[in-house]
């Protein structure tokens, strides 16, 4: 079964349920993977379904991040919320040490690597993540990797 499937199947439960809040994030995420697949013209497969779900957590980080500086803590409860609904349709996060470990490897494949190199490897680390299917967010890659540079 497919995220949109997954998604458009707990819609209905949702709705059964009358669970508005769920119902509401459940909108969402359906529109946000219709508006990809739309703007594709044609269907999304796993991973590009998975990228659209990341991008949605991630904007709605952003939005937690600003709220709690804003003092609007009931709207970054309910962004929080809504983080916790998306990441439950994609896999389970890399832990920082299995990330710690992919970073030394690819900084050992370079002979002595400077922060000029950051893009590169942060290029080669990712690409590592992806293709295992695994689920990385880049800005921990991009922290791991710069407290590995300048550790030098």
């Amino acid at each position: 079964m497919s995220i949109s499937e997954k998604v458009q199947k707990d819609m209905t439960d949702a709705m059964r349920a009358r669970d508005e809040r769920r119902l509401s994030a459940l909108r969402m995420v359906k529109a946000a993977l219709k508006n990809r697949e739309i703007e594709k013209r044609s269907k999304l497969d796993e991973s590009e379904e998975m990228q659209v779900l990341s991008s949605l957590i991630k904007q709605r980080k952003d939005s937690v991040e600003q709220f709690t500086k804003g003092g609007r803590q009931e709207l970054a409860d309910k962004e929080s919320a809504e983080i916790t609904l998306i990441e439950s349709y994609l896999p389970q996060a890399v832990p920082e040490t299995e990330i710690e470990g992919v970073v030394r490897t690819k900084l050992a494949e370079l002979h002595t690597p400077t922060l000029k190199d950051m893009g590169a490897i942060m290029k080669a680390v990712m690409a590592h993540f992806q293709t295992a299917g695994a689920r990385v967010d880049g800005k921990l890659v991009s922290e791991i990797l710069r407290r590995q540079l300048t550790a030098k």
